[in-house]
């Protein structure tokens, strides 16, 4: 079989199978398309000593649980990031406190300062932010937590040293 026919041969079943890992539609088919994109990636690789469909559920399989790492690890960082968020709005309503962060934010390098001055002054999404700069959103968001990070050890210790 060629690559054109298994597609068309196992899509199906490996839709369905991809859906009884996740119940979200959109996602089974976002593994499905991946699924079959490795597939064709490694098909010169497939000795055929395997039964087609349990080599596609296998690659089906392993794309699910990397995509689910992957989401499990944005959901701690946003998680992290929102308790973050309030400490650092907290840190912005104190009028001193405020002007020590523009201080230290007039002082940070690029790109920190501007991403950052985007997100919480500007109150741009990230997949603005990401267009700005040329780069993804991704890029804009890991970007804006690093510079977020950067002034909380800052604030941090700048809190500690008065106590």
């Amino acid at each position: 079989m060629n690559f054109d026919e298994i597609y068309t041969a196992y899509f199906k079943d490996v839709y369905l199978y991809t859906k009884s890992l996740v119940a979200d539609k959109n996602i089974a088919e976002e593994i499905t398309q991946e699924t079959f994109f490795k597939a064709l990636k490694s098909f010169h690789q497939f000795d055929g000593k395997k039964d087609v469909r349990a080599w596609l559920f296998t690659i089906a399989k392993n794309t699910y649980f990397t995509q689910y790492k992957k989401l499990q690890r944005e959901m701690n960082i946003e998680e992290y990031s929102a308790q973050k968020d309030v400490q650092l709005v907290d840190y912005l309503l104190n009028e001193e406190q405020a002007l020590m962060i523009h201080q230290f934010l007039h002082a940070m390098e690029e790109p920190y300062k501007e991403v950052f001055s985007l997100r919480i002054f500007g109150e741009l999404p990230f997949v603005t932010i990401g267009q700005l700069f040329g780069k993804s959103d991704s890029w804009a968001r890991v970007t804006y937590y690093r510079a977020k990070k950067k002034i909380m050890v800052y604030m941090e210790g700048k809190l500690d040293e008065r106590s």
